[in-house]
């Protein structure tokens, strides 16, 4: 597992809360334009988690909290070929979000499936950008 994706409302108030929680900074900010999100990411031990806020009313994130409220949005696994992964899972019957890898946070490329597929759960799968 590479990390878990909660979704938020608020970035700043949700960091403040987890740094309490975890007592360890923040170490990352980033904005993903192409997912209109803000995201923050905390280590423990070898896993990440990574907060989500939405950067826009329409955006997935703001979508996810008004339909189910702020929690956990996606687990996400990373993979050493990510576009090899993509078509043995896709031939095996699962439903891809994405056709392609695309850029994600936390300099990963990413695809994510269709939870339909997956027993209600989104799923990430990330790989380190070369």
């Amino acid at each position: 597992m590479e990390h878990i994706g909660i979704a938020v409302k608020s970035l700043p108030d949700s960091i403040a809360l987890f740094e309490q929680l975890f007592e360890s900074p923040c170490y990352k900010t980033e904005t993903v334009e192409s997912e209109q999100v803000n995201t923050g990411f905390f280590k423990l031990g070898s896993t990440k988690i990574e907060l989500l806020e939405s950067i826009s009313a329409q955006g997935v994130i703001a979508k996810f909290i008004e339909k189910k409220g702020e929690g956990v949005h996606h687990i996400a696994f990373e993979v050493d070929d990510i576009e090899a992964e993509m078509k043995r899972l896709s031939a095996k019957g699962f439903k891809l979000l994405n056709e392609e890898p695309k850029e994600g946070a936390d300099n990963k490329w990413v695809c994510f499936l269709h939870p339909k597929n997956t027993n209600g759960l989104l799923i990430e799968l990330c790989m380190e950008k070369k």
